[in-house]
C-alpha cells in the first residue's frame, strides 16, 4: 500500500504563498477590456470567439511583445515536456509521479501556442539526465522553479489574458517543483 503524501514543507508553503501574493498583485493591474482606457499593453482589443462550454476564446496577439513571450515560454513549456517524458523512460517509477506534471505542460502548451498564434520551435538535444532517480527528480523540479521564476517575471512585462497565463503558468510550474521535490526519507532508496 502506497504511503499517503506528506505534507508540504513550510519553506515550499511560503514559496507558493509568496508567488500567489505577487501574481494576484500583477493581475490586479491587468485589464481586458477594450473600452475601458488603458486596457491591454498596446491598445489591442481582446475579443474572442465563444467555445463550446461558453467562455470566451481569446484570440491569438498581433503585439510582437506578446507573441514573443508565449513563443519563448511555449518552447521552455515544450522542452521541460520533452524532460519529464526522458525521464519517465529512464526511471519507469517515477511515471506515476510526473504524470501530473506532463498532463499540465501539456495543457499550458496548447494554450501559450493559441495566444501566441504559432507553434514553438523543435526543441535540440537535452542535457543528459542526472544518474539515479532521486538525482534525476531533484534536477526536474529545480527545472520547474527556474521555469516558474521566467514566466513570472515574463507575467510582470505584460498584461491581460497573456500576463494572466503566464502567471498561472508559474504559479503551477512552483507548485510542481514542490511536488517533485525528493522528501529526505525517500533519498536514501
Amino acid at each position: 500500500m502506497p504511503n499517503p503524501p506528506e505534507p508540504l514543507t513550510r519553506r515550499a508553503a511560503l514559496q507558493v504563498a509568496t508567488l500567489s501574493a505577487g501574481t494576484a498583485l500583477l493581475l490586479a493591474g491587468c485589464k481586458d477590456d477594450p473600452a475601458q482606457p488603458g486596457a491591454g499593453s498596446t491598445g489591442t482589443t481582446s475579443g474572442g470567439t465563444k467555445g463550446p462550454d461558453g467562455t470566451s476564446k481569446p484570440e491569438p496577439s498581433t503585439d510582437p511583445a506578446v507573441v514573443a513571450a508565449m513563443s519563448t515560454a511555449a518552447g521552455q513549456v515544450a522542452q521541460a515536456a520533452q524532460r519529464l517524458t526522458a525521464a519517465g523512460k529512464t526511471y519507469p517509477a517515477l511515471n506515476a509521479q510526473l504524470a501530473v506534471a506532463a498532463k499540465y505542460h501539456a495543457q499550458h502548451l496548447a494554450k501559450l501556442n493559441e495566444l501566441s498564434g504559432t507553434t514553438p520551435a523543435a526543441v535540440g538535444k537535452l542535457p543528459p539526465l542526472p544518474k539515479g532517480s532521486a538525482a534525476a527528480l531533484a534536477d526536474l523540479a529545480s527545472g520547474e522553479q527556474k521555469l516558474s521564476v521566467a514566466h513570472a517575471t515574463a507575467a510582470a512585462k505584460l498584461s491581460g489574458p497573456a500576463a494572466r497565463l503566464l502567471a498561472m503558468v508559474a504559479a503551477s510550474e512552483l507548485q510542481l517543483a514542490a511536488t517533485l521535490t525528493v522528501k529526505k526519507k525517500d533519498a536514501g532508496r
